[in-house]
């Protein structure tokens, strides 16, 4: 997972409430074991026609979604069931950053563990991004660092995100890779512990 550092992007809105995850990634494709090719697969049924053909109404096949880092989505994105896959085949896509009134829980704990930074705002805020992205033209620049979105006019808004999740995402590790960064500490904890009995083994 690579490091996450601050980024200008344009804002893909998706006005839908509660998308959830078989939406975003149908369960067909959940045969996979690694993220290749889930990207073009990120809310398929939404996204092509019956004949295989991309359908120019969904937002993902426009423009303006080409190179977009940051999906404006409804309120309680990603609710239904647990899949990984969700947060992998946005990540695929591109998304970097995914900004709702309401996040499912699951999904949200899923997308900080993957790289995927869910961004929970007020109404009045989500209402104000959906106007700007009226304008496909329109850039926010988010900053994980800071806590922070930036608005084009130059205002901005804090977000909140759990300290650990924060470390993880802007070293670029998972928790493995958190738990391996200690590896001395924890052998010299381990070296320092009494011997124990082992119970398992038969009495002499």
């Amino acid at each position: 997972m690579s490091q996450f550092a601050a980024f200008e992007s344009r804002i893909v809105p998706l006005p839908v409430d509660n998308v959830d995850t078989d939406q975003i990634i149908p369960a067909r494709f959940l045969k996979t074991t690694t993220k290749d090719g889930l990207g073009k697969q990120l809310f398929c049924d939404w996204r092509y026609l019956a004949d295989g053909s991309e359908n120019p109404g969904f937002i993902l096949n426009q423009p303006r979604a080409k190179d977009a880092a940051v999906l404006l989505a409804g309120d309680n994105f990603g609710c239904g069931s647990s899949r990984e896959h969700a947060p992998w085949a946005l990540t695929q896509f591109g998304f970097r950053a995914v900004i709702s009134t309401s996040f499912a829980d699951i999904f949200k704990n899923n997308s900080l563990k993957n790289g995927l930074l869910p961004i929970v705002v007020s109404k009045d805020m989500h209402a104000r991004l959906f106007a700007l992205a009226a304008n496909d033209r329109t850039s926010i620049t988010v900053d994980l660092a800071s806590q922070s979105v930036t608005l084009p006019d130059g205002a901005s808004f804090e977000f909140a995100v759990d300290s650990f999740s924060k470390t993880c995402l802007l070293e670029g590790i998972d928790e493995l890779g958190y738990i391996r960064k200690h590896e001395a500490q924890i052998a010299a904890y381990e070296g320092g512990r009494p011997v124990t009995l082992n119970t398992l083994q038969p009495a002499a």
